[in-house]
């Protein structure tokens, strides 16, 4: 578990010194983060590094995991997908067992903090089953630009007894909600497993063990086996971009506990991409391994974010920290990373032509691909690190607490 005080080489003295002066307003005070997974996604990758933080400051910050069956997190990904922008039907049944899940789960549940941080629709409702002595926040990691409207206006009913909410990108504001909302963008964590610096031996091991050739350049989109990261779509740029350049493409993947589409799609990826598999042309992995997502973002030639939508997308972030070029969908918090042709390349979703064409650009320019990853990971470390993240949170804290 890293302390504060390793991240100084990073961040400099000056702003380590800060998070701790902001953090004594907050002494004797406790606070909990509430969500739906332990691993697998964004979420549960940023809690696993900012908690410790906040407690590293001087107050004390917990974590707790809904609990629910099968049945509530195939309902809650429909609504992950509805707040996305897809119709859903919404039947009394679907919001009756969203309810009642969070119920039971307030049964068991002890909430007596000062301040209670909900992430994303799946435990939203829980406010409903406390008497509320306390400031609660919802953070809100989806592109809730244009959600289904019946939706919406059944989760706003529990959001209006929310104080603040969170979204990462001013698109994502709702004119119709009167709940103060705040901006705050996701973060990595420079030191974590999966962002580390790792030596070549590593490097090899890995790439051996997972069976991945380094004889010609590799291309990889790594992202949840979801429909929104657009994986059939990702297979074809790759089609487009060996008929100048012959290349190797990977798809790595993981599914996280409380999306039980991810076996579907990657059922159907696993068998689109079969005749590529003898040769080694497409590998497909499903792994939840830290250091191969490192290991793929160091030695691939381009990192590809192909996404439909897209709230943020971390491992955009990942990739340029690690100075990997980035060619990624203009969607969702993308463009907030991506300064087309800077520092990356930014293309419509649709546009499988245009990705190819940059992908080639990239790989027939190495001095080009070098100035591209110097330039993404300087504005990762001064806009996208946990620290960063953390002031954020200690400045909401601080306001709602006073």
């Amino acid at each position: 578990m890293t302390r504060l005080e390793e991240y100084r080489a990073i961040v400099g003295d000056e702003y380590i010194h800060d998070l701790y002066q902001k953090a004594k307003k907050l002494y004797h005070k406790h606070i909990v983060h509430i969500n739906s997974t332990f691993q697998g996604g964004g979420v549960a990758e940023m809690l696993i590094a900012l908690v410790p933080l906040m407690n590293d400051t001087g107050f004390d910050a917990g974590w707790r995991i809904l609990h629910g069956n099968p049945d509530f997190f195939s309902i809650t990904k429909k609504f992950h997908n509805g707040l996305q922008g897809e119709q859903i039907n919404l039947s009394d049944m679907k919001k009756q067992i969203y309810e009642k899940t969070n119920y039971s789960f307030s049964r068991y549940t002890h909430l007596d903090h000062d301040c209670i941080v909900i992430h994303d629709p799946q435990p939203l409702p829980i406010i409903k089953f406390y008497r509320k002595r306390q400031p609660w926040i919802w953070r809100c990691h989806i592109d809730l630009s244009h959600p289904d409207p019946e939706l919406w206006n059944f989760l706003k009913g529990f959001i209006l007894k929310y104080d603040v909410v969170i979204i990462s990108d001013e698109k994502y504001r709702k004119k119709d909600l009167p709940v103060a909302q705040r901006i705050i963008r996701p973060a990595i964590d420079p030191l974590s497993p999966k962002n580390m610096n790792i030596g070549n031996g590593t490097i090899s091991r890995f790439l051996k063990k997972f069976d991945i050739p380094t004889d010609k350049p590799i291309l990889t989109q790594i992202s949840r086996f979801d429909k929104w990261k657009d994986p059939n779509g990702v297979i074809e740029v790759f089609k487009l971009v060996k008929e100048v350049i012959d290349c190797r493409l990977v798809l790595c993947g993981s599914m996280a506990s409380d999306d039980p589409e991810a076996l579907r799609i990657f059922e159907k990826i696993e068998q689109k991409v079969q005749r590529y598999r003898a040769n080694k042309d497409i590998i497909l992995l499903n792994a939840e391994n830290n250091i191969l997502v490192n290991v793929l973002q160091k030695t691939s030639s381009v990192i590809i974010q192909k996404s439909i939508k897209e709230g943020f997308g971390l491992t955009v972030t990942e990739a340029l920290w690690k100075e990997t070029p980035v060619v990624a969908s203009n969607v969702g918090g993308i463009p907030l990373q991506i300064k087309d042709g800077e520092n990356g390349f930014l293309l419509e979703p649709n546009d499988e032509r245009g990705f190819a064409n940059r992908i080639v650009e990239i790989l027939e320019n190495p001095d080009m691909a070098r100035e591209l990853g110097k330039k993404g990971k300087e504005y990762v470390r001064k806009n996208f690190l946990i620290t960063r993240l953390l002031m954020d949170y200690l400045d909401l804290l601080r306001e709602v607490l006073q």
